[in-house]
């Protein structure tokens, strides 16, 4: 993987209608004022919990905080998706707005007006859409790029396949190529070939992790806490996390962060970050933002990571 590693990226799916506006903005200047950079959003966030039936909450949060913030675009960067927003409100995912050349021009176009920017650092396609041709999809993202309202694009919830595929034709088109990965990713793993309940979700493979490697690409890592499971007794580990592995990996885990000093999130997103991969972290509070920021600072000796490798 490249030098590029955004480090903690700080997730904003919940600003705007699970995360009221004030506590959003405490949060992006919290994450700020602590040294981070990168905000992870989409057009479609949070369209599950918005009255309206659509997406676009979080980026609008962003864009009000942007304008409340003078100075501020300079200190962050912004990742943002197209693909999964509904075009009928309440009507997903038979109405999701895809992956077509009309399609993505059209989400940029309405996501740097929420955001109130000219341009994102990153944009991502959400999740695969095979009723376009790839061909297509992948001269829409170049064209973007073109342009400069993006100035990165990348592959969320892709097989690496077509992650492969997508970079080719960007080659033979003459066009930017997804330069990134984004797929869910923790410590603990599920059981192998586990359906995932959340729709969209795909779990980061050996696979992708080769290519990564072998195509200097950037590795992001959503869910990387699995919604407070590692800390909060009333966030159990869904049942596809239900297996020996996961006994051994909690119970290394416990013996590690008594060793560093550090909770169990710190040392499972400094795990992440030891491997290169950048996790996002979605929080509520303030003191959550810091809490996974002082996760830069815990160091692993070899021995602590061989320990983890057996027990995975």
């Amino acid at each position: 993987m490249n030098n590029t590693n955004p480090g903690i990226v700080l997730g904003t799916m919940g600003f705007g209608t699970q995360v009221d506006p004030d506590t959003s903005f405490a949060l992006l200047d919290s994450f700020v004022a602590g040294g981070g950079d990168w905000l992870d959003t989409a057009n479609c966030y949070s369209f599950w919990a918005d009255p309206s039936g659509v997406g676009g909450a979080s980026e609008r949060v962003i864009g009000a905080w942007l304008r409340a913030r003078p100075g501020a675009r300079d200190s962050v960067r912004i990742a943002t998706k197209v693909r999964q927003n509904p075009l009928v409100p309440h009507v997903w995912p038979e109405s999701a707005e895809g992956l077509s050349a009309r399609a993505v021009h059209a989400g940029m176009e309405e996501s740097l007006e929420r955001l109130g920017v000219d341009h994102v650092d990153m944009l991502w396609a959400h999740a695969e859409d095979r009723t376009v041709p790839l061909e297509e999809t992948v001269g829409a993202f170049g064209e973007l790029v073109a342009k400069g309202t993006a100035l990165r694009v990348g592959a969320a919830n892709h097989t690496a396949w077509r992650v492969e595929r997508a970079r080719s034709l960007a080659r033979e088109q003459g066009a930017e190529p997804w330069t990134a990965l984004q797929l869910r990713h923790s410590l603990v793993q599920p059981r192998p070939l586990t359906p995932l309940a959340e729709g969209g979700h795909r779990h980061l493979t050996p696979d992708d992790l080769d290519l990564a490697a072998s195509e200097g690409l950037d590795v992001w890592a959503y869910s990387s806490l699995l919604w407070g499971s590692y800390t909060r007794p009333d966030k159990p580990f869904q049942d596809i996390y239900d297996h020996p592995g996961t006994t051994r990996v909690l119970a290394v885990l416990d013996d590690i962060a008594d060793e560093v000093s550090a909770t169990r999130n710190q040392v499972v997103l400094a795990w992440l970050l030891h491997q290169g991969i950048a996790p996002i972290v979605g929080v509520s509070r303030v003191q959550h933002v810091e809490e996974a920021l002082a996760a830069r600072d815990v160091r692993f000796t070899g021995e602590q990571l061989a320990r983890f490798e057996a027990a995975r």
